[in-house]
Formats: structure tokens, sequence, C-alpha cells
């Protein structure tokens, strides 16, 4: 098949560089040229601009977005309006909100276009282990576009999960289990530092252990086996942890379904602290502390 990639960044390189591998042809664009030349290098052909990708594709044509959640992906869409006709396919693959994808679903098809939202996951790995890959909207569209996905994916590793927005949908509920498991892990792994064997540890070796046929081996725990024996004590690394938005977006929908969800939305929460230093609210309880019962503060930073 041929497809176009729009948003050549890590994710949206490695899957149109595995695509290519797997038979297809693939025409790349980005924003920015440096990375549509570097995609040319790796037997992707390049286009310059929308029209241009628009141009080497035949019809129905099939653009799949590689680009950051938001007004992005909107912009884009807004750029290919006038570059496709009744029939071709946009397929969204970043992280975008699920209810977002229901309106750009409907938008598109007052002009005849066809919409996926296709939430991936995979990482910087995807390349050679493949991408998971959950998919919503027309199921037609979705057996059209089968052999993509089997290239993509390790055998089993899409489906199709329903109509527009549910495949992102399925990817913010994925995401929000992610931020459970790592915070589990990362309290874990703190347990065993402040312990009095924490000194003699060997982290990585205890990743490696548990992912030995223990109930709480995964990939990710993988991933934390590399991290520790690279640096055994995660020197130089600052404890300032991101979220995504899946996450946010997670809580809030469970709390407007009336879902319970207290291990997700803790470690949500627990990211958000990391990024505050001194914050008010410790303030607040220090001084309480003072107040009640005489106990000491320790005077503030400079």
């Amino acid at each position: 098949m041929r497809i176009a990639m729009v948003g050549l960044g890590k994710m949206g390189l490695n899957m149109a560089r595995r695509l290519v591998d797997g038979g297809h042809e693939v025409v790349g664009y980005d924003r920015t040229s440096g990375k549509t030349k570097e995609a040319q290098a790796h037997g992707i052909k390049g286009a310059y601009s929308l029209k241009e990708l628009s141009g080497a594709l035949p019809e129905p044509r099939a653009v799949w977005l590689m680009v950051p959640a938001g007004e992005a992906v909107d912009s884009a869409i807004d750029g290919l309006k006038g570059c496709l006709d009744k029939g071709d396919i946009i397929i969204d693959g970043g992280n975008s909100f699920y209810k977002d994808g229901i309106r750009r679903s409907g938008e598109l098809e007052k002009l005849g276009i066809e919409y996926l939202d296709a939430g991936v996951s995979g990482g910087i790995w995807g390349l050679e282990n493949g991408y998971c890959i959950m998919a919503g909207g027309s199921k037609k569209v979705f057996d059209s576009l089968e052999p993509l996905f089997k290239t993509l994916a390790p055998p089993q590793g899409y489906l199709y999960c329903g109509p527009a927005g549910a495949g992102h949908f399925v990817k913010m509920a994925h995401n929000a289990i992610e931020y459970g498991m790592m915070e589990a892990y990362a309290e874990g792994f703190e347990l065993l530092k402040e312990s009095p064997y924490g000194d003699g540890l060997d982290f990585s070796g205890v990743a490696r252990l548990w992912n030995r046929g223990s109930v709480v081996r995964s990939w990710l725990l993988e991933l934390l086996e590399g991290a520790f024996k690279d640096n055994g004590k995660l020197e130089g690394i600052s404890g300032y942890v991101e979220d995504s938005g899946e996450g946010r977006w997670a809580v809030k929908d469970a709390v407007d379904r009336g879902v319970p969800m207290p291990v997700i939305t803790e470690a949500l929460f627990v990211r958000f602290n990391s990024r505050r230093q001194d914050s008010f609210a410790a303030k607040v309880l220090a001084a309480l502390r003072r107040s009640f019962g005489g106990h000491a503060v320790r005077p503030e930073k400079k």
C-alpha cells in the first residue's frame, strides 16, 4: 500500500520506516524540512507541502497524522481539507482526546472524508518491536487499512475498538493504567532504597529478577532494569515528572462517570507534586503542626 505520514518526529519517522521495511510505499511530510530530508535517507519519499503530499498518493488517499495532540492536529487537518477528496482517509495516530476525535470525524464526514482515530503505543522501541494500535471509526475503513496495521503491529497487536473516538478512549485508559503501574514501581523501589539493605541491593538485578516468573513482571520493569544498569543510583536525574495529558483526561472522565479510580488519580497527583518545590500547602502543614503541637519548622532554603 501507499500511505502518507505527516509528522516525522521520533514516532512518525520510525513508523514510516517500519512500513517501508514491510514493503509499503510511504510519502513523508514534516513542517521542518530537515526532518523530511532525514526521512528520505530511509527510503521514504519526501514531500515539502501538503499539496505535494496529496499529489503523490493514489486514490483513495490515506494520510496518517503523527503530530502533537490539540491544535497541531486541527491545523494539519485544516491544511489537508483542501488537498483531499471524497473517500480519502485521515488517521490521527497521536495522543488526542477522544471527544476531539468524535468532533473531527463529524466535521470530515460532511466533506466525505473518512477519519480513524488510532491510539499508538510502543514508543522509541516500536521500530524494532512493533506498535500496539487501538483504532476507532468506520469498520469498513479499518478493514481497508488492515495491511498497514499488520505491518506496524506485532502479532495480534492491533484491534478495532468501535466507532469514532473509541481508539483514543482505549489509549487514554491504557495510559492511565501506565501511570498507576509506574507509580507502584517507583514507590516499591523507594522502599527498597530506604531499607536497611538499600545500600547493598543491586536494583537492576532486582528488576531483572522480578521479570523472571514474578506476577509483577512487565516491559516497564525491563526498561527499569536497563535504567538502573546504566545508572544504579539514578544520579543526575531530577525527580521532576511531566504528564502527557491523557492521565488528566482519564481522571476527569472518571469523575464525570462516577468511576472510582483512586490509584490512577493519586499517581497523577504525585506527578503534579514532583514539579513543585517547597509548596505553599506544605508550608501551611508545617505552620499548623507548630501552632497546635509546638513542632519545630525548618527555615526556608534561599
